[in-house]
């Protein structure tokens, strides 16, 4: 059968109703002689379905090779029993093979991008798609985890502050998304003297030190 395939030989002929239905029936008597001239006298159906492909990058050979893996599979499965034609119930199955190989393909292609090259880093390193990826996703959760402990921080400085001491430290180091001020702007806008702002700041600090250790 392959012979047919590697050599570009010429397909034979279709069988005859009644010659397929003879064939089956010796081959549902477990004829191995049978089985095999149902595969090859069926290989013009395999090399018409897999033209229907030609626009894919696959070679026309390695899709006949495949949908005669499918041919196979359908002679070795086809019930007489069942108000089907042989051709019909193998078309189905030399289509689907074809296309399960396409589909894998794809996958494939698609994962061996993710680990070629796409550069150098700075100590002369190759760098892959993958790394960038992974390395996104470590940003991600360190994002993630910043974000918690900014939100267990602002909750502790609710619990142990005065209004006045969360105000200038969120001023002063910038908690509230501005530009972080100087003790002089921030005395300035409270109207007190920047002593006055760095013992408030330095006391706020120490208070939330001290929760934070426990």
């Amino acid at each position: 059968m392959f012979g047919y395939i590697q050599g570009n030989g010429l397909f034979p002929e279709p069988l005859s109703t009644e010659e397929e239905k003879e064939y089956i029936d010796k081959m549902m008597l477990g004829d191995e002689e049978a089985k095999n001239i149902l595969i090859e006298r069926n290989l013009r159906l395999v090399a018409h379905i897999s033209k229907k492909y030609s626009t894919t990058n696959i070679d026309q050979d390695d899709l006949i090779s495949i949908g005669s893996i499918g041919l196979i599979k359908a002679i070795n499965s086809f019930d007489n029993t069942k108000n089907i034609r042989l051709a019909t119930y193998a078309a189905r199955c030399i289509d689907n093979e074809i296309l399960m190989f396409i589909r894998t393909s794809k996958k494939t292609k698609a994962e061996v991008f993710l680990n070629e090259s796409i550069g150098k880093d700075k100590d002369d390193n190759e760098i892959t798609l993958m790394d960038v990826i992974e390395k996104e996703e470590t940003c991600i959760d360190d994002e993630i985890d910043l974000k918690l402990k900014i939100k267990e921080l602002y909750n502790k400085m609710k619990e142990v502050l005065k209004d006045r001491e969360i105000n200038i430290l969120k001023l002063r180091f910038g908690l509230n998304g501005i530009k972080p001020k100087t003790q002089n702007e921030i005395a300035s806008m409270f109207g007190i003297s920047r002593s006055y702002v760095s013992r408030i700041e330095t006391k706020a600090i120490h208070k939330l030190s001290e929760v934070i250790k426990e």
